[in-house]
């Protein structure tokens, strides 16, 4: 009888921790914010104003309609995958850079592989020489556009203004709260990195100018900043300028912590040069987003998308992303960066 009772007692116990596992479990509702380096998302029209004239049908590059609506496919079908893991509705906002005009992001969220997704863009032109924006498109069921505004990132060159793109600030309420998005494309390299490294900490000190004035109305704004920084997480820009910390520990209120620097560390890249893999594409969040246990969204957890689909199986750049020209040969791949994203979660 008493091993009796003992059983009896041992399966209530059992169910008992069944019935409070079950009872503490947590159902959440989950948001894909997703940024992308197009590279040369450019139509095949002579625009007199830019320097686009090799992505025309006559220039170097032979643009016709044929290799257009191609890019246009490629990225569509690439936007359409990310965060696809974890939810259905795919990415209610994504970043985007190197677009030369609002026409090639109606192509593209107008694509077969989009459409259903009803994306609004948000994009104003940029001073960039070549004509290559930063613009934003977001899922309308999931995203209430409430302001926009491009602040203007003013580099010298001897002693003369030259012209970059803007930084991108996107205000709106995404499934209800509050939440701000800023999109980047930093000045490049070019001229070596410590020569150049100066715009790309100017570019920064808008970025922080942005978050600072959010952060003086709200110090629990939620923030992401997204874009090709054409700088890795260890360097000043990033570091330093913007203060992003390399741990959650370690972020305090009004700061910004960049989830991409233990990646970094990993080896993990989002782009490569000569052999060398860099992580140039980051989203960085406010600490207002890092609380798990607020009723609103949190961070969860940062990717780079590199699925086999979008890497080189062979050649010279077997291994780098795969994109649309190698050199001067037509390779009709992808980009030459991959696609990054960051999960948010809400309890529901």
């Amino acid at each position: 009888m008493k091993k009796l009772i003992n059983s009896v007692l041992a399966i209530c116990m059992i169910f008992s921790s069944i019935y409070q596992g079950q009872a503490q479990k947590k159902d959440y509702q989950v948001a894909c914010i997703a940024f992308y380096n197009v590279e040369n998302l450019f139509d095949t029209e002579d625009d007199p104003l830019i320097r686009d004239e090799e992505y025309t049908p006559d220039g170097s590059r032979s643009w016709d309609l044929g290799r257009y609506e191609t890019k246009v496919a490629n990225m569509a079908y690439v936007i359409s995958q990310l965060g696809l893991d974890k939810t259905q509705k795919g990415a209610s906002i994504v970043g985007l850079c190197e677009i030369e005009n609002r026409k090639v992001l109606e192509d593209l969220v107008a694509h077969d592989f989009l459409k259903e997704r009803n994306y609004q863009i948000v994009h104003k032109n940029s001073p960039d020489k070549r004509g290559i924006d930063v613009a934003l498109i977001y899922q309308k069921d999931h995203f209430e556009l409430t302001d926009s505004t491009s602040h203007l990132v003013r580099l010298m060159r001897d002693t003369s203004y030259y012209p970059t793109r803007d930084v991108l600030h996107v205000a709106g309420k995404l499934d209800g709260e509050e939440m701000h998005f800023i999109v980047n494309h930093w000045p490049s390299r070019r001229g070596g990195e410590k020569r150049s490294s100066a715009g790309r900490e100017l570019a920064a000190s808008v970025n922080k100018y942005v978050v600072d004035s959010l952060m003086n109305i709200d110090i629990a704004s939620k923030i992401i900043i997204m874009g090709d920084l054409n700088d890795n997480p260890s360097n000043k820009s990033v570091k330093t300028v913007l203060g992003a910390k390399e741990k959650v520990s370690d972020t305090k209120e009004g700061q910004l912590y960049n989830p991409m620097m233990e990646m970094f560390d990993r080896g993990v890249g989002s782009n490569a040069y000569r052999d060398t893999w860099s992580i140039f594409d980051q989203m960085i969040v406010s600490e207002g987003l890092l609380d798990k246990k607020q009723k609103g969204y949190f961070y969860y957890q940062t990717t780079v998308f590199n699925k086999r689909f979008l890497i080189q199986k062979r050649g010279h750049f077997k291994g780098y992303p795969f994109r649309t020209f190698g050199g001067s040969e037509y390779q009709g791949g992808y980009s030459d960066h991959f696609p990054v994203f960051t999960y948010l979660l809400k309890s529901i």
